[in-house]
């Protein structure tokens, strides 16, 4: 257990993870209230998803940008800076809703606020990990613990957000979110980190940008990972979204068996997480992504047509585990690979990309449901994701070669 949560040694880490965990769990408190108000007060399908789009869009825009902010300036700083400013847009909201009889303007406003902050936000917050772990061989560790924090928060926030809504009203739910980040950014003013060298800018913000396109263009290993992650999302991680047909039209179910749905997927990735925190720092993290690969497709190919309730549960949180695993891993091998002078910008694209095909695949996928059937889209994401498991296993026996080729190179 001890191995499990190494990272923990690391004092400023840890700081930094006590703070998140309460901040997050506003955040989806927040967002769980945020839907329920949109519709509570509208009774639109519509406004529900331009309540989503207004987060995800301005986050999208705004990345490339906030990630050459985080190579450029003291990452500490901006996300001191985005952690402050998230407060008062929580603050704001409360106010908006409190005061405002119909204020869905005013949150799907805020909301698009958010999502430019959340475009500086988590560059800085992804690139600062590396810099808070003492021993550099505990990285992986410390990116699977916050991929435990985050899907931990994915399933206690709605449910704490259920009770505060029902017991003190929507509005409860934002102000207690604002009063979380006094936890996190308290965190952040007690981490000691060395004093920040501001380092001599002989570019322009648009060169450097395009200096983060290059190196990932020229680099093999970071280019194969963002392309093939945005292959999954294009293609294979969009099945969650045929979760409500899965439970209404093919389980005959209720709202409950949705909710029941949408608790594998999170228990899988929980499950993931848990699982990767307890890898050694010698694990092969490349072996680890292509099996985790293989088994998200094999559990979709098993969950497809499967007619039994239980069985098809669990089939999906195993499909589950495979796509958290990968999906952190690919952040893991991003943050371990990368330039410290560039991670930001590199993870600023590797957002750009997921933020982006995920959504568009959401609608390749509802399209092909719509034509071919829920059942055999499903079917066909599962042929996929073991398509791009090939993919990582070609690319796997071909990085000792291209080790034993550069060292070579070298000698």
């Amino acid at each position: 257990m001890s191995e499990a949560f190494r990272a923990f040694r690391s004092r400023n880490f840890c700081l930094f993870f006590a703070g998140q965990s309460l901040s997050l769990l506003g955040t989806w408190m927040q967002k769980t209230a945020v839907s329920w108000v949109v519709y509570a007060q509208t009774q639109s399908k519509f406004m529900l998803g331009v309540s989503v789009f207004a987060t995800l869009f301005p986050s999208a825009v705004f990345s490339l940008l906030g990630g050459v902010v985080s190579d450029r300036y003291s990452r500490y700083r901006v996300l001191l800076a985005t952690q402050v400013l998230s407060m008062v847009q929580a603050v704001l909201l409360t106010l908006a809703v409190v005061w405002q009889h119909d204020g869905v303007v005013a949150i799907i406003a805020l909301s698009a606020v958010l999502g430019i902050i959340n475009a500086f936000d988590v560059p800085a917050r992804q690139s600062l990990v590396y810099d808070l772990v003492d021993d550099k061989e505990d990285v992986p560790n410390a990116v699977a613990l916050n991929s435990t924090m985050l899907n931990l928060s994915k399933l206690l926030g709605p449910a704490v957000a259920g009770l505060a809504i029902e017991r003190l009203g929507a509005a409860a739910c934002f102000g207690l979110n604002a009063v979380s980040f006094v936890a996190v950014i308290g965190s952040l003013l007690a981490l000691r980190l060395p004093a920040y060298v501001a380092k001599p800018r002989t570019q322009a913000l648009l060169a450097e940008l395009a200096d983060g396109f290059r190196y990932v263009r020229d680099t093999p290993d970071i280019r194969f990972i963002i392309s093939t992650l945005g292959l999954m999302a294009l293609l294979v991680l969009p099945f969650t979204a045929l979760m409500p047909v899965y439970a209404k039209d093919i389980f005959r179910g209720t709202a409950t068996t949705f909710g029941v749905l949408d608790g594998a997927i999170g228990l899988g990735g929980l499950g993931a997480a848990l699982y990767l925190t307890s890898l050694p720092p010698s694990a092969d993290l490349h072996k680890v992504m292509t099996v985790n690969t293989f088994v998200l497709g094999a559990g979709l190919l098993l969950f497809a047509y499967t007619p039994w309730y239980w069985l098809a549960l669990a089939f999906l949180v195993g499909g589950a585990f495979g796509m958290m695993a990968q999906i952190t891993l690919n952040v893991t091998l991003l943050q371990t690979t990368v330039l410290p002078a560039m991670r930001g910008r590199v993870i600023s694209l590797y957002v750009l990309v997921y933020t982006t095909a995920l959504p568009l695949g959401s609608l390749v996928v509802g399209a092909a449901a719509g034509r071919f059937g829920v059942r055999a889209t499903v079917l066909a994401e599962g042929v996929l994701a073991l398509l791009i498991g090939l993919l990582y296993l070609r690319h796997l026996r071909q990085m000792p070669a291209a080790s034993g080729l550069e060292l070579k190179m070298k000698n």
